[in-house]
């Protein structure tokens, strides 16, 4: 499922992705940005594919252009090498790319709860019952922490889980019965289960023990936003403006998803976009927020569960001025 093809990428990258001028008929010429997936598209992405549909990303002078990486993994690498402007990225990844000093930076929250879950085979009722039973995990070092903090969560050792590296085929794994359970995301794999075939458990990480934070977010490299910071904050606005119109109106956003990534199964995302629809906005409605509180909760955890060796330090991972209105909540 996280495969596409790789001319695509080379294509648009070809097609130029740093901030050059390109003229539009109007007293200012919009300015190109690369924006790279984390993943192929779906649901989650909604927003962004409405803003350029709707030529929100115009509106703001820019001409965004959404690429999809050819691995997950290659996200990261696309930014750091400058050939994409923005990238989506797991927070984990992000603190991960932190430690090690890459100058990358969160500006924009896509979702404002955890995606990640294990998902279980019918049999299994609850997390502590994967003791003495086998476990997908796709290699990430976040899975076996979540994996961990979800088992001990429900009163179980997590020591007495096996696990085996299945990359990104939950689904295949699950539906085979290769695997008890599986780590994935609930509001991909787990819907595309449920779908397939009803029965099987959805354990989602922050309902065992792990604090509510941001799963996915839009990130730069430091030198980038402080180069053109009016770029960064044209492209949060319109992606702000694009998630906006998926919760009001989510046929159009599906629409708009479906026309820029053809061959996404439309029943499919249908289910995926109504799953993690409420995901989308903060408490108050705002869309993109960063909230400090919550992400202080998820630096410790992140440090105790091993994804990283110390607690990230915000200000330094995270930058919520480009926001409307700051987008910063305490």
């Amino acid at each position: 499922m996280r495969r596409i093809l790789v001319v695509i990428v080379v294509a648009l990258l070809a097609g130029g992705c740093g901030s050059t001028p390109r003229a539009r008929g109007t007293p200012h010429a919009a300015k190109d940005a690369t924006l790279v997936l984390d993943f192929t598209p779906n649901a989650v992405h909604a927003g962004i594919y409405s803003a350029v549909a709707r030529g929100y990303d115009r509106d703001e002078g820019i001409r965004l252009h959404v690429i999809a990486p050819p691995a997950s993994s290659t996200s990261l690498a696309l930014l750091q090498a400058g050939r994409a402007d923005f990238a989506i990225l797991d927070i984990h990844d992000l603190a991960i790319a932190d430690e090690r000093g890459e100058g990358v930076v969160g500006i924009m929250a896509l979702v404002q709860r955890p995606l990640a879950a294990v998902i279980a085979a019918p049999q299994i009722h609850n997390p502590r019952e994967l003791q003495g039973h086998t476990v997908g995990v796709t290699g990430v070092p976040s899975d076996e922490a979540a994996l961990s903090s979800i088992v001990a969560g429900a009163g179980g050792d997590p020591r007495r889980v096996n696990t085996v590296t299945i990359g990104f085929d939950a689904v295949a794994a699950l539906l085979s019965r290769r695997v008890a359970a599986a780590t994935a995301f609930w509001s991909d794999e787990g819907v595309t289960l449920a779908h397939r075939r009803p029965g099987f458990h959805v354990f989602r990480v922050d309902e065992y023990g792990a604090p509510s934070y941001p799963e996915l977010l839009l990130c730069a490299k430091r030198s980038t936003f402080q180069a053109q910071p009016s770029v960064a904050r044209a492209v949060v606005r319109a992606l702000v403006r694009g998630y906006g119109l998926t919760v009001r109106d989510p046929a159009r956003s599906e629409t708009d998803l479906e026309t820029k990534a053809p061959g996404l199964d439309g029943d499919l995302l249908d289910a995926k976009l109504r799953a993690v629809m409420p995901a989308f906005p903060a408490p108050d409605g705002t869309f993109g927020e960063l909230n400090s509180v919550r992400l202080r909760a998820w630096a410790r955890w992140e440090a105790a569960v091993g994804i990283v060796r110390k607690p990230p330090v915000l200000p330094k991972l995270f930058d919520p001025s480009f926001l409307p209105g700051a987008g910063v909540r305490s």
